[in-house]
């Protein structure tokens, strides 16, 4: 998850975007405190306690729709926190009689509102993104490969989406099956196995680990799209082959080269991303084998 905290006029909302589910999630505390005009996030807290249990009372799905996740706390450590997407804080907002009502309503809309326009108009993202791939020196070749394979990636999920696969868990457990199935590790040890917190793991990926996932998740809409898989069973099996066709691919390189397509290497700057010892004897081990020592 990327933590990229927002700014509503002079407070700070703590969020988290889930890349698998491509979802962002607000902490409904730092909501609470700006439309009861707090500072203090114990009286927040407390506030929001007692409105949960009000809702949970009258049978609001509000409530159901908050999840826990962790979230940098005033003491720096990482704390469960409610959380929530935009949609449903625009309800939960309803709930609290606050001159802050509308403000927060339209900040909370305009969130929505960016994402829709890239959502209509892919380009103004892509744009961005290519500009700031840019600026972290990425070669064209390799900025060409990651936007070949977001585009790759925005056809998959929009099949999910038309066939009964929800936005959210759902999403990130059909791409953690396709991830797990071509490259034999889970998309949080590959991210660990490369020394990354919070950043996304497809802008450390190598050209060929763009490739391969591309690969996987190209044949996986493919089978699914044949098979007209609908609902999690389906299409499960359909990201389980998927994947398995990107397997065999990277399989047969690996045999030929001698060297694993999936690596630890990362983009991150000169003294972060170091990796514990362990999961270096990991990646040792896994090149070891390649190597046939």
């Amino acid at each position: 998850m990327s933590m990229k905290p927002a700014i509503f006029e002079t407070h700070e909302i703590r969020r988290l975007y889930d890349e698998p589910s491509e979802t962002w999630w607000f902490s409904v505390v730092d909501i609470i405190k700006v439309l009861i005009q707090q500072t203090d996030y114990q009286t927040a807290r407390k506030y929001w306690n007692k409105l949960k249990e009000r809702l949970g009372k009258e049978g609001s799905q509000l409530v159901t729709n908050c999840h826990q996740l962790k979230m940098t706390a005033e003491d720096g450590k990482q704390r469960l926190t409610d959380v929530a997407t935009a949609e449903t804080l625009l309800r939960l907002v309803q709930s609290v009689p606050s001159p802050k009502a509308e403000p927060i309503k339209l900040w909370l809309a305009k969130v929505g509102y960016e994402r829709m326009r890239e959502m209509a108009d892919p380009g103004l993202s892509l744009d961005r993104a290519r500009e700031t791939w840019q600026q972290h020196g990425r070669s064209e070749k390799w900025i060409q490969q990651r936007m070949t394979g977001q585009e790759t990636r925005n056809k998959l999920t929009d099949f999910w989406g038309n066939h009964d696969i929800k936005k959210g868990d759902e999403f990130a457990i059909l791409t953690n099956i396709i991830h797990q199935e071509w490259s034999g590790v889970s998309v949080k040890s590959h991210k660990a196995m490369k020394g990354l917190e919070d950043q996304n793991l497809r802008d450390h990926m190598s050209e060929a680990e763009l490739i391969f996932t591309a690969l996987a998740e190209l044949s996986t809409r493919q089978i699914a799209e044949t098979e007209d898989a609908t609902g999690m069973d389906e299409n499960k099996e359909a990201a389980t082959k998927g994947g398995t066709i990107a397997k065999q691919a990277r399989q047969a390189l690996e045999r030929k080269t001698g060297r694993p397509v999936v690596s630890g290497d990362n983009f991150l700057p000169p003294g972060k991303g170091s990796r514990p010892k362990a999961v270096k004897k990991v990646v040792k081990k896994k090149n070891d084998k390649i190597a046939g020592k």
